[in-house]
């Protein structure tokens, strides 16, 4: 089992000043720790339950091309992008810049974007669910096409492109990994089953997860994916460095059903220490679990 990091807090003590030097630290700690992803959000408030808007947030791009510069192994993602934030075009450009720049480390984290006040205090438009969710899966297809030989035009019912072109290609073969992120059973599973190459559920409960896992596979049967080829991965609330046996046992649980990667976040007011810790005294026996 495999560990991800994710970076969703950046109110520490002293961050006006100490936010850029603690980010750093904690990225390069876990790539030369042997963390497998490591994540940022994508948004451009702070969520409520983080602070609000009051409280700091980076832009997730910028963000993860200047961690490509400062780690050598670590996987590179937001988890997750909101559908609403770019076109798919430039958002299909921006990921193979990061794949480049990172020698073949970025992923395509997406979803269906979910926090209005953001897009209401920026301006940007928030459609109705059932349209962002028409727009991810054309999002999807524009990225593949641009991922793909095909530099043709894009004709769908949101977006159009005349000329899909996309130079220089990234380095994924056949393109960088597409996660989708959710656990939504009718349209956020299909999704994955039917384009990505990576899930994240929300880790409830080991029931939960199966139950998810099984409407996955039901998915990927009816659309002839392979679901074993499809990585597994849950996001938690959880502090392996305060318990690292808990956690553990927890795992065995987890990974009995099938997933592959648990993403967690610095659970105390230092990342630094805190990403120092599970590297030492987690990674390397999660590496057995």
């Amino acid at each position: 089992m495999r560990l991800g990091v994710h970076y969703a807090n950046f109110t520490h003590p002293d961050w006006a000043t100490t936010l850029e030097d603690r980010l750093t630290e904690t990225a390069r700690v876990a790539d030369q720790g042997g963390v497998s992803l490591f994540t940022v959000m994508d948004h451009w408030f702070q969520m409520e339950n983080l602070g609000g808007p009051e409280q700091p947030m980076l832009e997730g791009y910028t963000t993860l091309g200047y961690l490509a510069a400062v780690t050598e192994r670590v996987r590179l993602s937001l988890l997750v992008t909101g559908v609403t934030y770019r076109h798919p075009g430039l958002l299909a450009k921006t990921v193979t810049t990061l794949d480049r720049l990172s020698r073949g480390r970025a992923m395509l984290g997406i979803g269906a974007a979910w926090y209005d006040r953001e897009h209401a205090g920026l301006g940007i438009p928030f459609p109705s669910t059932s349209e962002r969710f028409e727009r991810l899966e054309e999002t999807l297809q524009v990225c593949l096409q641009m991922w793909s030989p095909n530099d043709g035009p894009y004709d769908g019912a949101h977006f159009q492109l005349a000329e899909t072109v996309n130079v220089p290609p990234p380095y994924g073969d056949p393109h960088p990994p597409i996660l989708v992120g959710g656990s939504g059973e009718r349209k956020t599973l299909r999704l994955v089953a039917q384009y990505a190459q990576m899930c994240n559920l929300f880790g409830e409960s080991t029931d939960a997860v199966a139950h998810k896992l099984d409407v996955l596979r039901r998915h990927c049967e009816a659309l002839g994916t392979d679901y074993d080829a499809i990585e597994k991965s849950i996001i938690l609330m959880a502090d392996p460095a305060g318990d690292p046996d808990g956690f553990l046992r927890e795992m065995e649980t987890y990974a009995a059903l099938g997933i592959d990667t648990v993403c967690v976040g610095p659970a105390d007011e230092d990342p630094v220490a805190w990403t120092t810790a599970v590297c030492e005294r987690v990674v390397p026996r999660l590496d057995l679990v």
